[in-house]
C-alpha cells in the first residue's frame, strides 16, 4: 500500500512510518517540515496523491480552547483532501475516555476530531490510547512547586509511545474498523503513585504530595482513563520502560 502519515515527524508518527516501511509499504511522511500545513491546507493534495491510507497523527500546538478550532479546521481540510484523493482508509489516534471528560478543552477538541472523521465519506479507524509513559515527566512538571510535585490519585493506565505506534500501524495495515480500537498499558496506577515510582528512579530530590485538586487530571472522576472492556493491552511495563531510560 501507499500510506501517507500526517504528523510523520512526531514521536508516534516517525515510528509508524518506520514500521510501515519495514512491512514493505510505501510511506509518505508529511508535516510542516515537509511543506504540509493542515490548517492552511497547503501541500495536502500532493501528500495524499495516490495514497491508499492516511494515518492522521496531527496534533494541536496547545491544550487550551484554541485546540478546538485547530482540530475543526485541520480535520475539515484533511477529510476533504482525503476524499478528493480517493483514500480508502483514514486512521486517527485519539485518547481513551476522550468523550467522558468534557471539562478538558483538549478532550473536547479530540472528541470533535473523532466526530468529524465519522461524518466524513472515507472509511475509518479510531485508535484510542491511554496516556504515554513519555508524558509522565511533563505532567509532573505542571504541578511542581519547589521540591514538591502535587498529583491527584486519579487512576491511569499509561503505555509506551512505541506500543501506541504498533497499534496504529496495525490499524493502518488492516481493513477499516468503522469504529474504535482501545489500547492501554498493562497496569493501572494512581497518578500520585506513578509520580512516586518515577521520582524513585530519578532521585532528583523531589517528592510527591497527594493533592486531589492539582493539575488537569484532577477533574477526571472514576476510571475513565483506564482500559475499557475489550481493550488491547500492551506488554511494556512502566518500571521496565523507566529502567531503559536511565
Amino acid at each position: 500500500m501507499k500510506v501517507t502519515v500526517l504528523g510523520g515527524s512526531g514521536r508516534v508518527g516517525s515510528q509508524v512510518g518506520e514500521r510501515l516501511r519495514a512491512a514493505g509499504h510505501e510511506v509518505v511522511s508529511a508535516s510542516l517540515s515537509t511543506g504540509v500545513d493542515v490548517i492552511a491546507g497547503k501541500g495536502l493534495e500532493e501528500a495524499l496523491q495516490g495514497a491508499d491510507v492516511v494515518v492522521n497523527l496531527i496534533n494541536s500546538p496547545a491544550f487550551d480552547d484554541s485546540s478546538i478550532e485547530f482540530f475543526e479546521t485541520a480535520m475539515n481540510n484533511v477529510v476533504r483532501a482525503a476524499d478528493a484523493a480517493g483514500v480508502r482508509h483514514h486512521v486517527i489516534a485519539s485518547i481513551v475516555g476522550v468523550d467522558q471528560v468534557p471539562q478538558l478543552a483538549y478532550y473536547r477538541a479530540k472528541s470533535l476530531q473523532e466526530n468529524l472523521l465519522r461524518e466524513g465519506p472515507t472509511p475509518f479507524t479510531i485508535v484510542r490510547a491511554t496516556q504515554f509513559y513519555e508524558f509522565v515527566e511533563a505532567i509532573m512538571s505542571w504541578t511542581t512547586e519547589g521540591d514538591s510535585v502535587h498529583l491527584p490519585s486519579t487512576p491511569v493506565q499509561p503505555m509506551a509511545a512505541a506500543d501506541v505506534a504498533a497499534a496504529v500501524t496495525k490499524a493502518a495495515s488492516e481493513a477499516p474498523l468503522r469504529g474504535i480500537r482501545n489500547v492501554a498499558g498493562p497496569q493501572v496506577y494512581a497518578l500520585d503513585e506513578l509520580g512516586r515510582i518515577t521520582l524513585a528512579a530519578r532521585s532528583n530530590g523531589r517528592q510527591v504530595v497527594t493533592d486531589e485538586e492539582a493539575g488537569m487530571f484532577a477533574v477526571v472522576s472514576g476510571d475513565v482513563l483506564t482500559a475499557p472492556e475489550g481493550a488491547e493491552l500492551a506488554s511494556t511495563r512502566y518500571e521496565d520502560w523507566l529502567q531503559r531510560q536511565q
